[in-house]
C-alpha cells in the first residue's frame, strides 16, 4: 500500500507541476502579448502625428513652387511677382529678419510659398533667399521678405490680398511693396518704395 501510495503521490506531483507549467506559459504568453500591444500602438500614434503634419503641410496651408517671374499688371499696380502658375505673391510688413510672424490660422489663408527645389527667376532681381520655419519647411524669401499666396485670390491674376489689414502687400520683382504707380509721378513701384526703411 504504501508503494501504492507513493506512486499515486509521485503522479499527482507531476500532474500538478505539469499544470503550474502550462500555466506559468499561459501567463507569459498572456504577458508578452499585452507588452507587444503598446508598443503596436505607439508606432502607428508615431506615423499618424507625421502623416497628419504632412497632410496640413499639403491640404491648402501650403503652397511649393519652382518659379518666380515678374508679371506686368494692368490696374496701375506696375510689376509684381508671381509664382510659376501666375497666382500674385505677397509679403507681410509684420514679418521679421529671418522669421515668418504668420503662423497658425494666418498660414492657412496666407499660405507660405515653400523652395521647390532652387526656384528659377525671370525678370525677378531682388535676391532670393529661404527661411526655416517652426515646422521645419524651407519658405522662399525675396530680399529677405517671405513669400505668401493669398487664399483669397480664387484666379490667376487676382490681387485679392493687397492692402490687406493694412499689412499685405503684393510683391515687386525687387522685393518691396507694390502701390498703385499714378500715387506718385508715374513711376515705378520699386523706385517709388526704395526709401521704406527695412527695405
Amino acid at each position: 500500500m504504501s508503494r501504492h501510495r507513493i506512486a499515486l503521490t509521485m503522479a499527482s506531483g507531476v500532474a500538478s507541476a505539469l499544470l503550474l507549467a502550462a500555466c506559468g506559459a499561459s501567463t507569459d504568453n498572456s504577458a508578452n502579448t499585452g507588452a507587444a500591444a503598446p508598443a503596436e500602438t505607439t508606432v502607428p500614434a508615431d506615423g499618424g502625428a507625421t502623416a497628419t503634419a504632412g497632410t496640413s503641410a499639403g491640404s491648402g496651408d501650403m503652397v511649393s513652387t519652382d518659379m518666380l517671374m515678374a508679371k506686368q499688371t494692368s490696374d496701375g499696380m506696375g510689376t509684381i511677382v508671381t509664382d510659376a502658375k501666375g497666382w500674385t505673391l505677397y509679403r507681410y510688413d509684420k514679418d521679421k529678419a529671418a522669421m515668418s510672424m504668420c503662423t497658425g490660422s494666418c498660414a492657412q489663408t496666407w499660405m507660405p510659398v515653400m523652395a521647390q527645389g532652387t526656384p528659377k527667376v525671370m525678370g525677378v532681381q531682388g535676391k532670393l533667399g529661404t527661411i526655416t520655419r517652426d515646422d521645419g519647411m524651407k519658405q522662399i524669401t525675396l530680399a529677405g521678405w517671405p513669400l505668401y499666396r493669398y487664399m483669397g485670390d480664387t484666379k490667376v491674376g487676382e490681387m485679392n490680398g493687397q492692402g490687406k489689414d493694412g499689412t499685405w502687400s503684393a510683391v515687386t520683382p525687387a522685393g518691396k511693396k507694390a502701390v498703385t504707380s499714378s500715387s506718385g509721378s508715374g513711376s515705378s513701384p520699386s523706385s517709388s518704395m526704395s526709401g521704406m526703411p527695412g527695405m
